[in-house]
C-alpha cells in the first residue's frame, strides 16, 4: 500500500501515519516525481495541481482537515475517487473556545472598554446576562453541534441553524430558508460554522446582516467564503461610532494570508486572528486519517464527501 502525503509539517505527519500504518510506503511531495506516482490513497492538505494530476489509481483521498473546498475546486481533482474529511478530530473543543472567547469579548464589553482605555475614560458598563445574549450558529455538523453545545453550557441561549432539520439537546434547531429568518431576528452573536460551498457562498450578505438585530456581533471561524466582506464593512459603519453590526472576529478569508491591501485590517471594531482558531490535532487527526484509509483498503463502508453537497 502506498500513500502520498501533502501537508505543512510533512515530517511529523509521515511519523505519525508511519506508527499508524507500519506496513505502508508513504511518499511525500518532497520525494522524486517518479516515487510520487501510481499511489493507493492520498493524505493531503490544499495538494497543488500538479501533484493531482500525478495520479492515475489512487482509490482513495483522505483531506486532512474540516474544510474540503479547496480540494474539491481542485481542477486536477481525480474524478470519481472518494474523498473523506476530518470530522472534529478534536478541532471542535479548540474552535468552541475561540467561539466562548469572542461571545465574552463583546457580551462583557471589552471591546467597548478597549475604546474607552484610548480614551481615557473611567467608565463602568452594565452587564447583559447571558440568558438575554441569545447567540446562533450556522452549521450543525459535527462540530458546529459541539460548539453550540458548549456555548449553551456556559449558560447563553443557543439557536442552530441547518439546511436540513436537526434536533439537538438544549438547542433551539431551525432549517431552510424560513428558519435563518426567524435565527437571524433573535440572536445578538452570530457564530459561522458552515462548509465553503456554492449555496453558503455569501451567506452573510447585507438582506442577512439587516436582519440582525442592532448591535449584533459576528464570529467567523469558518469559511471566509461565508461572507460578503463589503457588505459586513457596510453594516460595520465608518470609524469609531457603532453601526448596525456592533462588531466582528474574523479568522477565515477567502484569500489567506489576507492581502495586506484589505480594509478589514483597518477597521476598528474588527478582530483577525490568522486562520488559528481550529488547529488540527496531530494525534487525532493522525488517528482518524489512518482509520479512513485501513476501511478504504478493507473495502469498508465509510462516510465520504457528496462533492455535489460540497461537504
Amino acid at each position: 500500500m502506498r500513500i502520498l502525503l501533502h501537508i505543512d509539517d510533512i515530517e511529523t505527519w509521515r511519523d505519525a501515519l508511519a506508527k499508524r500504518l507500519p506496513d505502508a510506503d508513504i511518499v511525500t511531495a518532497d520525494d522524486p516525481a517518479e516515487q510520487r506516482r501510481d499511489v493507493d490513497y492520498l493524505a493531503v492538505w490544499k495538494p497543488p495541481e500538479t501533484l493531482l494530476r500525478e495520479q492515475t489509481r489512487a482509490k482513495g483521498i483522505v483531506n486532512l482537515g474540516a474544510g474540503v473546498d479547496a480540494l474539491l475546486n481542485n481542477p486536477a481533482r481525480p474524478e470519481g475517487v472518494p474523498i473523506v474529511k476530518l470530522r472534529d478530530a478534536g478541532m471542535a473543543e479548540l474552535i468552541g473556545d475561540y467561539v466562548r472567547y469572542g461571545i465574552l469579548h463583546f457580551q462583557r464589553d471589552f471591546d467597548r472598554y478597549r475604546r474607552q482605555q484610548a480614551r481615557r475614560e473611567w467608565r463602568e458598563l452594565t452587564v447583559d446576562a447571558k440568558r438575554d445574549w441569545p447567540v446562533g450558529v450556522l452549521g450543525l455538523g459535527a462540530i458546529g453541534a459541539k460548539v453550540a453545545a458548549m456555548v449553551a453550557a456556559d449558560g447563553f441561549p443557543v439557536h442552530g441553524w441547518s439546511r436540513s432539520p436537526k434536533n439537538l439537546d438544549g438547542i433551539a434547531c431551525h432549517h431552510g430558508d424560513a428558519g435563518l429568518n426567524e435565527l437571524l431576528g433573535e440572536v445578538r452573536t452570530l457564530v459561522l460554522l458552515l462548509p465553503g460551498t456554492g449555496s453558503t457562498r455569501h451567506i452573510v450578505n447585507a438582506e442577512t446582516l439587516a436582519a440582525l438585530p442592532a448591535g449584533a456581533t459576528l464570529i467567523n471561524p469558518g469559511r471566509g467564503s461565508l461572507i460578503d466582506e463589503e457588505a459586513l464593512l457596510v453594516a460595520l459603519g465608518e470609524g469609531e461610532e457603532e453601526g448596525r453590526l456592533r462588531g466582528a472576529l474574523l479568522d477565515a478569508f477567502p484569500d489567506e494570508p489576507l492581502p495586506e491591501d484589505s480594509p478589514l485590517w483597518r477597521h476598528p471594531r474588527i478582530w483577525i486572528t490568522p486562520h488559528m482558531a481550529g488547529p488540527t490535532p496531530l494525534e487525532e487527526a493522525a488517528d482518524q486519517a489512518a482509520e479512513a484509509i485501513r476501511a478504504f483498503e478493507a473495502g469498508e463502508a465509510i462516510d465520504t464527501v457528496d462533492p455535489e453537497a460540497g461537504y
